[in-house]
């Protein structure tokens, strides 16, 4: 489970962004009768990318990258991208960015710090891209289904965007319990 930091190239989307337009109020002195449109600030925008062959739940993971970023107070400015591919490309990113031979599970390639944002202008988190082959592989080994394991990958991914690590004992033991508390709290209702 990795960060890096140049931006992966981007796809098709198959799950498309969550930032929709809703009719707003009428200003005073307008035509009441004219509706209005505004994009709703109060969603972060998510797309989800599917480009592997085993089946997953891309409204799921959505889902649960919708409540990271509002359990962690991410500016909604910031859009998420999460793409899952099979071995051979996260082995070649893995490769380029990472130095490392071989799959990994997910990687995580941070693009606009947090504290950067201004408010009112969009930017980008960044990106997450995961694996299910290599999740389904080793999902046994951990005790857990592979769909709880991806969950476990994104919201690792996601962190990492965020700047959170695990290099030492005190980052790990701080990412790996804020990582149990969002998957907990997703799993007690924020699935819905």
């Amino acid at each position: 489970m990795e960060s890096a930091s140049p931006e992966p190239s981007r796809s098709r989307p198959t799950t498309d962004a969550t930032g929709t337009a809703v009719q707003g109020p009428a200003a005073a002195g307008d035509d009441p009768r004219r509706p209005h449109a505004a994009l709703d600030t109060s969603t972060h925008t998510v797309t989800v990318i599917d480009e592997q062959r085993l089946p997953i739940d891309t409204g799921r993971l959505t889902r649960l990258a919708h409540h990271v970023l509002r359990r962690l107070d991410v500016p909604v400015e910031l859009e998420l991208s999460v793409t899952c591919v099979d071995r051979e490309p996260i082995g070649e990113l893995n490769a380029v960015h990472m130095g490392k031979a071989g799959p990994t599970d997910v990687l995580a390639f941070p693009i606009d710090d947090v504290d950067a944002v201004a408010p009112g202008v969009p930017g980008l988190l960044g990106d997450v891209v995961l694996c299910p082959a290599v999740a389904v592989e080793q999902a046994g080994d951990h005790g857990r289904t592979a769909e709880t394991e991806l969950d476990l990958l994104l919201v690792h991914g996601v962190l990492h965007l965020l700047g959170h690590d695990h290099a030492s004992a005190d980052e790990q033991e701080r990412m790996f319990g804020l990582t149990d508390d969002l998957l907990a709290a997703f799993a007690a209702g924020g699935s819905r």
